[in-house]
């Protein structure tokens, strides 16, 4: 058992809050920025989540007919393009936590056309409600950090992909750069929350949020994690010089 877990307390943000309660928080801050989330997204990284996105898309693999999962799947960036790639012999499933985000992402992508081939599902990264063996592929960007127990997140993704399977975990992460660290840590606690609070009426989700991403695992402890959990072929490569990384592990 870990030590978040006999201690019943787990972080939100720099708070520590009991375990039952991080996930309504979570849930809370989700709920607020649902409607601005796309705008704020091409705000705070001046469209570079875009290029992120787009490279994890490419390295995926997905091809027709292969069934893809995007967990914490929000808006459906990454749905879209599965969609498209997977065709009508295949299915992708958008899957998120929070059910703002799970409309906002379904009603984006009806209005852009996307119809037939996705599911839309409210489910826990924790214990995802489908059968063992069933995805070629799961992505989850920028959602893992939200996760209260991130290692049964990683089992259970495990359990549903199918064997030689690939996850991919987008997320922020650890620069090495000082300088930009500095500029970093200044943009995210100084400029994030009044651009929260100028855009979406909402500058404490946005302290959250930026709070959430030096709490998480650097890369190095994310890959040992993958490991641990029973993935293969781990690695990871850094973009924007480590402001974000792109992990990947292959269910053997």
């Amino acid at each position: 058992m870990s030590e978040q877990n006999e201690k019943k307390t787990t972080h939100f943000g720099y708070q520590d809050v009991p375990v039952e309660e991080k996930v309504k928080r979570v849930a809370d801050v989700f709920h607020s920025v649902a409607g601005k989330y796309d705008l704020m997204n091409d705000l705070m990284s001046g469209g570079i989540h875009r290029l992120w996105k787009r490279l994890t898309i490419d390295q995926s693999g997905v091809r027709r007919g292969h069934k893809v999962l995007d967990i914490a799947g929000g808006t459906g960036d990454l749905t879209r393009k599965f969609a498209r790639m997977v065709g009508q012999e295949g299915k992708v499933v958008l899957a998120d936590i929070n059910d703002s985000m799970l409309k906002v992402g379904r009603d984006k992508l009806l209005n852009s056309g996307v119809t037939g081939n996705v599911e839309y599902v409210q489910a826990n990264a924790e214990c995802l409600p489908f059968d063992d063996n069933t995805f070629d592929v799961i992505t989850i960007a920028f959602g893992l950090r939200n996760v209260t127990d991130q290692n049964a997140a990683l089992a259970s993704m495990l359990r549903v992909l199918k064997p030689g399977g690939k996850l991919m975990i987008l997320e922020f992460s650890k620069t090495d750069n000082p300088a930009l660290t500095k500029m970093y840590d200044f943009y995210s606690f100084n400029i994030l929350p009044q651009m929260g609070k100028v855009i979406a009426g909402d500058a404490e989700s946005y302290r959250y949020l930026a709070e959430s991403i030096r709490k998480h695992p650097d890369q190095e402890t994310l890959k040992g994690m993958m490991d641990n959990a029973g993935f293969v072929n781990t690695r990871y490569q850094n973009m924007t010089g480590g402001v974000v990384a792109l992990h990947t592990g292959i269910k053997p």
